[in-house]
């Protein structure tokens, strides 16, 4: 089994108000250090200054005066975020993010938005879930949301949409990953981040011609694991 397969890894979930990540807000988040004895966790609510819509809420359970009365302001929690992910890089400890274009990208622009730097350069290694299993089970029928996977990979879930748990989920189906699909333990870390940026714009690609069977305009993003700036008027999911 690879190193990256037994090895350290520092998993990342937020929560949000919308799902376009160039307007959501984060209204939680937490990491989830795993490889020790015991999974280290850190969790965040924020106070996104802005609405926390009835759809967001009905969710991840946290409304707008939850956040407004216990919330800490983004520009003393983003920092917290920002070098937990740049301490686990810097030790050569990979990020675990579901979908991490979204994760990322909203972690990024909300960061820009409350002028804290983000991290340096290019974000790896990242380990996405959702990439390998859809590189693993292309075919495969039926959702693909966390859940599902977890399901699928009978792997334990004890909370959809609660960050902790998420986070820890997320952790467990990339541990779960390469002991079901063996091929993916034996890819080095670094070559297993380049390959997951090769098969995430494969999969948008595929994603991208279906929707236009129905939707000529349809437009998937194929960046991974985050947005550039410069191309953000361009993601359509």
């Amino acid at each position: 089994m690879s190193t990256w397969g037994n090895g350290p890894m520092l998993a990342l979930d937020v929560e949000t108000t919308g799902t376009d990540p160039e307007t959501a807000r984060i209204v939680a988040a937490a990491v989830v250090a795993v490889g020790g004895t015991e999974p280290d966790t850190t969790a965040w609510l924020l106070d996104p200054g802005t609405e926390v819509p009835a759809e967001a809420a009905a969710i991840h359970g946290i409304t707008t005066e939850q956040a407004q009365a216990d919330g800490r302001a983004p520009g003393e929690t983003l920092p917290e975020i920002v070098s937990a992910l740049a301490q686990a890089l810097s030790e050569g400890c990979p990020l675990v993010v579901f979908r991490a274009p979204y994760a990322l990208t909203v972690l990024a622009r909300e960061c820009a938005r409350h002028d804290v730097p983000f991290l340096d350069g290019d974000v790896a290694p990242v380990i996405d879930p959702a990439v390998l299993d859809k590189q693993a089970e292309r075919y495969r029928r039926g959702r693909r949301t966390l859940p599902a996977l977890c399901e699928h990979y009978r792997v334990r879930h004890d909370g959809p949409n609660d960050p902790v748990q998420d986070a820890l989920a997320a952790a467990r189906l990339t541990w779960r990953l390469p002991r079901v699909h063996p091929r993916f333990a034996a890819i080095p870390l670094v070559d297993l981040h380049l390959r997951q940026r090769a098969w995430a714009a494969e999969q948008a690609a595929g994603l991208q011609a279906h929707l236009r069977r129905t939707d000529p305009a349809a437009t998937v993003t194929a960046d991974w694991p985050l947005i550039p700036p410069n191309l953000a008027e361009q993601s359509g999911v």
